[in-house]
């Protein structure tokens, strides 16, 4: 019997089926895909409608005020256009899917997703919580469980949820907090795990675990002095200061003096300052810092912190300055996103074309015929943008180099 051949279209969706599962970082964060290109296609410089995950306000006392699920969305820009070639001439369309797909496209796709992760993990930047070990002497050392369960508390106190939680670390942490790990209350199957395979199993101490060649390296700016704040009563996202002494870089975690962290509920402190991000790039002499989450004292909608830092109150890193570390992430998937769109299906020389969405993941397929070569020409395309949505729900957790 003769073999069935392949065409584009089943091609398109295992292309699409085996990206959507090939990373694990891709595959943990929240993915959206925004159908409104779906008839005429994207270009580099669109934008996605992102929807963001719903807040309310809890009242006090018998009366009420009724509120509305108002859901909000903001705009991504699709920045972003990575495609990989692939071989698909006469012979491989009498393959069966299975062996196309072994052969020739996984390892096609499993590039693809490789590349995009890489671009994908500079989220972990934007975490806005820090958790990390030091020796008696305030040296930082690698993680251990209090530390990866410091991880957890800190998105719990931030109101993440608490199922569906990841950790992508770098197997050089995930070698050193394996042996820390090994009396965790005599898990017996998880230990054995452990042992043979020299990773941690999924669904420990609260997360599922993943390693990941992608995981960055923090460096922090050369901050030393100055710094203070100028002016009491600040909210909002940016921190007037007397002009800084040294560099703050984007990622870098900061304290402010007397402005503790709440719990957002309650509204009641949790007896720890509260860590503020560093959104971008600060030179040395400048009077504000860029800092996420905004400061809004309590009681107050989205309220963050106990009080507005005092006129004077010094501003510190938490870890010293010019110190690097791996930037492992803890996170709830919806502390980031990844959209997708469909790009736009030419006509002129095409031979075949499709596009497939699976699983909030979009891809085109095109196959072209160049007339200088006499080849058949197929691409696969993915157009993309990302973001951190929600900063508070992702933790990173230091480990030395």
């Amino acid at each position: 019997m003769a073999n069935s051949l392949l065409t584009i279209n089943m091609v398109t969706n295992e292309a699409v089926r085996l990206f959507s599962q090939t990373n694990a970082f891709l595959r943990r964060v929240n993915r959206q895909y925004d159908d409104q290109f779906a008839r005429d296609g994207a270009k580099i410089g669109n934008t996605l409608r992102i929807r963001l995950p719903n807040d309310y306000v809890v009242n006090t006392g018998p009366a009420i005020v009724p509120q509305g699920t108002n859901e909000q969305n903001t705009t991504l820009t699709v920045a972003t256009q990575k495609n990989v070639p692939v071989a698909f001439g006469t012979a491989e369309k009498t393959m069966s899917l299975d062996d196309y797909s072994e052969r020739i496209l996984a390892p096609a796709v499993n590039r693809l997703a490789a590349s995009m992760a890489g671009d994908l993990i500079s989220v972990s930047n934007a975490a806005s919580n820090l958790s990390f070990k030091t020796d008696g002497s305030g040296n930082l050392v690698s993680p251990d469980m209090s530390t990866w369960l410091n991880a957890g508390a800190q998105l719990s106190q931030n109101l993440a949820p608490r199922m569906d939680r990841s950790i992508i670390l770098d197997m050089i942490t995930e070698a050193r907090t394996v042996p820390t790990l090994a009396g965790l209350l005599n898990p017996q199957k998880k230990i054995s795990d452990q042992y043979e395979t020299g990773m941690i199993t999924t669904d420990t101490l609260g997360f599922d675990w993943f390693d990941d060649q992608t995981v960055q390296i923090h460096t922090n700016g050369t901050f030393s002095a100055g710094g203070t704040v100028n002016g009491a009563n600040q909210t909002g996202n940016t921190l007037t200061v007397n002009a800084i002494t040294g560099t703050l870089n984007a990622g870098d975690i900061i304290t402010i003096a007397g402005v503790n962290a709440i719990n957002r509920l309650t509204g009641q402190t949790q007896g720890a300052l509260r860590q503020f991000i560093v959104t971008a790039n600060v030179a040395t002499g400048a009077t504000s810092i860029p800092i996420y989450p905004a400061i809004v004292p309590a009681p107050a909608a989205f309220n963050t912190v106990t009080a507005s830092p005092a006129n004077g109150a010094a501003v510190a890193l938490v870890l010293p300055a010019g110190s690097s570390y791996r930037q492992n992430i803890a996170f709830y998937p919806e502390a980031f996103t990844l959209a997708t769109a469909d790009l736009v299906m030419p006509t002129a020389g095409v031979v075949e074309s499709a596009r497939a969405e699976f699983d909030g993941c979009a891809m085109r397929m095109i196959t072209g015929y160049d007339v200088m070569s006499d080849n058949l020409i197929t691409r696969l395309d993915v157009l993309y943008g990302f973001a951190a949505i929600r900063p508070e729900w992702a933790v990173a957790v230091a480990d030395i180099l």
